[in-house]
């Protein structure tokens, strides 16, 4: 395929922005809908992270998701849509729609639909770096997420002049743009802030911490999954009928994604998790939302049994290598992601595993990876350095729920009676 073609594909997988002004009401109103729908998906973040961990940092956990998406929201309208989606001539970076202020109705309902992709993107971090991280400092690093590194890389990816985009890049609603990008940081993050208290012994063996509520996983799973029909279906930028085969791959993916993550269990012989289940299906939904729409059904099917078992393998990937990712987020968006991105290459449907669309497809991985996770390294040393992003082993121990905001999710509970933020900043003190 010569790459005028594959340009020309390109630009029918980009969620449409180069045709926004073609939106009819009808289209408006869906949007809309579809932006809903991926707002929702904060909630099924909140509901996941929270469960996974333990009780005393279950509201820690809930306010850095509330917050990402407030701060997101602001820091995307201000900058990041500008640097995406606005006037690009060099393909790298957008030089106008900053602070946007005066524009059509399809430019607001883009900017409605893509502040909740920035606030994904963000939100990703939350649930790596759970338990340990500083509420400040956290959110130091979404600013600079949905404000630089992930705008950025969605200009390259999918302004239509951007240059990924002209090489013929394809990913339809972001495997790569949200997703990936999202657990690149993640992976950066977790490697500043270093695991939590106890979670490796001396020999850097794994010691199991469980989350306190496996009920606020899967609700926060079935939640995510929901708002996913909006965040593929939406990428279509139409009320048309590409939205059904869109939403029915992203089912059969999603379904996939945890029948993988069942059978690798079964294959070695272990217990069968739910946790790991609800990843398996989640790593399905990454996993097609590149190729949603490029690719057939057996393919999406496909695509999501490989990336089921690839997360469940890339969480013991990290604990051999000592990386406390408290959800999975690391391999669920970002190898999941980066697998589902290939596959939307491979799959392409009436031009099966061709080879240039391949090479660029990897391109883009590749890029994704060095961009993101180098920019997101710095910035969370940085963080570190000036403001502080590892919280002190004495609100560990106690709980960052107390520490840092001085109320708690379980006030039931009677230890968290006799420890307070006042009691931990004298103690703190004394030491």
């Amino acid at each position: 395929m010569k790459l005028h073609r594959l340009h020309t594909v390109a630009l029918l997988a980009l969620p449409g922005f180069a045709h926004a002004d073609t939106l009819t009401a009808t289209d408006t109103v869906w949007i809309a809908i579809a932006a809903a729908l991926v707002f929702f998906m904060q909630a099924g973040f909140a509901l996941l992270e929270s469960g996974l961990s333990r009780a005393k940092n279950a509201l820690n956990v809930v306010m850095k998701n509330y917050m990402d998406l407030c701060v997101g929201t602001l820091v995307f309208w201000a900058v990041g849509f500008g640097l995406m989606f606005g006037t690009s001539p060099s393909g790298w970076f957008g030089e106008d729609q900053f602070l946007l202020s005066q524009a059509d109705h399809s430019t607001w309902a883009m900017l409605m639909f893509q502040i909740m992709f920035a606030a994904t993107a963000a939100t990703i971090a939350s649930g790596a770096m759970a338990e340990r991280t500083r509420y400040a400092g956290y959110l130091c690093g979404a600013i600079v997420i949905t404000g630089v590194i992930y705008p950025l890389y969605g200009n390259w990816a999918w302004n239509s002049n951007g240059w990924l985009a002209q090489l013929g890049f394809i990913d339809f609603a972001g495997s790569t743009v949200v997703h990936s990008i999202g657990g690149w940081c993640a992976l950066a993050g977790i490697m500043v802030v270093g695991p939590r208290l106890g979670r490796f012994d001396k020999q850097g063996k794994p010691r199991p911490i469980p989350g306190h509520n496996l009920s606020y996983v899967a609700l926060g799973g079935f939640i995510l999954w929901f708002g996913w029909f909006g965040f593929n279906g939406g990428s279509t930028l139409s009320a048309s009928v590409d939205i059904a085969k869109v939403n029915l791959n992203t089912q059969l993916a999603a379904a996939a994604g945890a029948v993988g993550s069942t059978l690798l269990r079964l294959s070695t012989r272990r217990p069968v998790l739910l946790s790991e289940t609800v990843n398996g299906s989640l790593a399905g939904l990454v996993a097609v939302t590149a190729g949603c729409a490029v690719m057939s059904p057996a393919f999406a099917v496909l695509t999501g049994l490989i990336a089921g078992a690839l997360a469940a393998v890339g969480a013991r990937l990290l604990l051999a290598l000592r990386l406390d990712d408290v959800v999975g987020a690391v391999p669920v968006h970002a190898f999941a992601g980066a697998w589902g991105t290939l596959a939307a290459g491979m799959f392409f449907e009436g031009d099966l595993f061709n080879p240039e669309r391949i090479t660029v497809q990897l391109l883009g991985i590749v890029v994704a990876f060095c961009w993101a996770f180098f920019a997101a390294l710095i910035m969370y040393l940085a963080v570190a350095t000036l403001f502080g992003l590892r919280a002190p082993a004495l609100h560990e121990q106690r709980g960052l729920d107390l520490s840092e905001h001085d109320e708690t999710g379980y006030p039931e509970f009677p230890q968290n009676s006799l420890y307070n933020a006042e009691m931990t900043s004298q103690a703190e003190g004394r030491q």
